[in-house]
């Protein structure tokens, strides 16, 4: 009888185990669902962020572009605008009578050399004294 109870108390440590060992695969088994589920939306959710970044990058190299046309044309620009100041005589005779002025020149000199009437060749003088000032 004794080894009946043994047998007994064995087979229910036995089923006690085995309950046990089914519950802790099944835990096992639902984390496992879980942290693949959450590996799944971490994969889609890179997925959708590498997507964004070529998006980005994409539109980066067309305002680059962009850029670099918008600079062109303003270098274009600047040059044209330097050839026009020296090719308008008249912006010849303004520069050859400042520079007079700021070489020493008087107003007379200026006004014959330059051909330029009494009143502008005044005001380039005045000019150049507040700019000295």
């Amino acid at each position: 009888m004794l080894l009946l109870s043994i047998a007994i108390a064995a087979l229910a440590i036995a089923l006690i185990s085995l309950a046990l060992i089914v519950a802790l695969k099944n835990n096992q088994a639902a984390e496992l669902n879980a942290m693949s589920q959450q590996l799944k939306d971490t994969s889609e959710q890179t997925h959708i962020l590498r997507s964004e970044v070529s998006e980005l990058r994409t539109g980066l190299l067309s305002i680059g572009k962009r850029v670099l046309e918008v600079e062109q044309q303003n270098q274009d620009l600047i040059q044209q605008q330097a050839a026009q100041k020296y090719d308008d005589p008249d912006a010849k005779i303004y520069s050859r009578a400042v520079k007079m002025v700021e070489l020493g020149a008087d107003l007379d000199e200026v006004i014959r050399e330059c051909e330029l009437p009494r009143a502008e060749a005044e005001l380039l003088f005045s000019l150049h004294k507040q700019k000295d000032a």
